[in-house]
């Protein structure tokens, strides 16, 4: 009896052994979601793939309120992570407070990579007038250190949720923000975008880009992204008469030309919900995603013919769903990946869902606890064809 029980004792052991794993790496259905932790303890992870298939990642660690940005890659069928290069030269500049102000980046002209976010308190140099500053680097000729960042706001200040940063295979780089201009008020905020045509040497003075006066969520984050064909989207929330919270997409022509805008979705609401939003490069197609009244959606922006498709949303209830992430594989498939409970310094969980081309759910679906305070998720897909989400 007593072998029997210690029989019995070593299954369940590895039964619950054999559970943990496959819960933690994400296995559901048919195919395999990767989870994986951010670096070093590291908050608000985002990631960019290069056409070689490396993952390129920046987060943020320390003070909340004085934090430093961080850069790690990671080539295919890799199990790890580079060693970390601190991004930011000047200790404490960024600020990971609040889930909408952290770091961006974008991949350049010969995989160069770019970096901007909002400055701290105590980062340097400051904006006109002192103001918070749009903060800006890249990855030096070697590759091997990132170059001191730049203030590359000269005009546009009133900076608070955040900003992003897109790039082009040609040199062109776009740091885009949205602030207030001569006048007061989030009803008169608008995007703005400062433009390189060198890879980031030298940024022209910002520019509004689009006319429609929709305004800007003030402490709301945003998104820029580029495709292989020089257009570049930017995702924002408006703030029209302060409670029309509607999403929008602006988009280029090929070239970072005059930019044209869609309302993807409304919303009604007369306070700043503090949301983030997510582009990425779909099969034909521009992926987009963001939050409206604690649901998170994705949609398909056709960019020749100027469309988008209905918004997705993943199964089950709404109601706490907050900073969405989206990534899509060869095939077509879609991963949305988004967080459960967090708030204002407040941690959660973390939930994904695999979706069909034809934007079905899949039975790839699950969740996971330990998402930290102020943090999110990202995803990428895999040489295989699946996906990793990074938390």
């Amino acid at each position: 009896m007593k072998s029997l029980r210690l029989t019995c004792r070593s299954i369940l052991a590895l039964e619950l052994l054999a559970t943990c794993v496959n819960w933690a790496s994400g296995t559901a259905g048919s195919g395999r979601v990767e989870l994986i932790r951010t670096p070093e303890g590291g908050i608000q992870p985002q990631v960019q793939v290069d056409g070689a298939g490396t993952a390129h990642l920046v987060y943020l660690k320390g003070d909340p309120a004085a934090a430093d940005i961080y850069y790690v890659w990671r080539k295919p069928r890799s199990q790890g992570f580079s060693q970390p290069l601190r991004v930011n030269s000047r200790p404490g500049s960024a600020i990971a407070v609040g889930t909408v102000r952290g770091a961006h980046l974008a991949i350049g002209k010969g995989n160069r990579i770019h970096v901007a976010w909002m400055g701290s308190k105590s980062s340097e140099p400051r904006g006109p007038s002192d103001a918070t500053p749009m903060l800006y680097t890249r990855l030096n000729d070697a590759g091997t250190a990132f170059e001191p960042e730049r203030n590359v706001m000269q005009f546009a200040t009133g900076l608070d949720g955040g900003a992003s940063v897109a790039a082009d295979t040609v040199g062109n780089v776009y740091v885009a923000w949205h602030a207030r201009g001569a006048v007061e008020g989030e009803e008169n905020r608008m995007v703005w975008v400062a433009r390189s045509r060198d890879e980031g040497r030298i940024f022209a003075r910002e520019a509004g880009i689009f006319d429609e006066p929709t305004g800007a969520c003030g402490c709301c984050g945003m998104r820029a992204h580029g495709d292989n064909a020089g257009r570049i989207y930017v995702l924002y929330r408006s703030a029209r008469e302060r409670i029309d919270r509607d999403m929008y997409l602006l988009y280029s022509q090929p070239g970072g030309g005059r930019f044209r805008g869609i309302r993807l979705h409304p919303w009604k609401i007369n306070a700043c919900p503090m949301s983030t939003a997510s582009i990425d490069l779909g099969l034909n197609s521009i992926l987009l995603a963001w939050e409206t009244a604690g649901q998170v959606y994705f949609s398909r922006f056709d960019p020749v013919a100027e469309s988008v498709s209905d918004p997705v949303a993943p199964p089950g209830g709404g109601g706490k769903r907050r900073h969405p992430a989206v990534a899509a594989n060869a095939r077509g498939e879609t991963i949305l990946v988004w967080t459960e409970g967090t708030g204002w310094n407040r941690g959660g969980t973390l939930a994904w869902q695999v979706f069909e081309r034809e934007g079905r759910p899949t039975g790839q679906g699950g969740e996971a606890p330990g998402v930290p305070v102020w943090s999110l998720a990202t995803a990428f897909p895999l040489p295989d064809g699946n996906f990793a989400v990074v938390y």
